[in-house]
């Protein structure tokens, strides 16, 4: 029979790799769904005087920004944008950017 400590430790191994698959976004995907991002915040991510800069945005807090936009939480135009997006599309497109250099 296992330990207790060894099944707590499996548990917790198990988690993560759960966590990390759910959170996971297709970077490659993502680029293929950020033309119509590109249109606004340019093709680097850099975006200009009106239109803040995605590139090199941490994954996690895009991917929660652009929900956010979605349910409505941060009334912006940019509800428009992610109205059709499914929560993959969104990991996948904050993936994306996130391998884009910041300025």
């Amino acid at each position: 029979m296992l330990s207790k400590k060894i099944v707590v430790a499996m548990m917790f191994v198990l988690m993560l790799a759960a966590g990390s698959a759910i959170a996971g976004g297709d970077a490659a995907n993502g680029k293929t769904l950020s033309v119509d991002c590109a249109d606004c915040h340019g093709d680097d991510g850099l975006g200009d005087e009106e239109v803040p800069a995605i590139a090199g945005m941490d994954a996690a807090e895009h991917a929660k920004q652009l929900a956010d936009f979605q349910a409505g939480v941060i009334e912006s135009e940019m509800a428009d944008y992610v109205e059709g997006l499914s929560e993959q599309d969104m990991l996948d497109i904050a993936a994306y950017y996130a391998t884009l250099p910041a300025k």
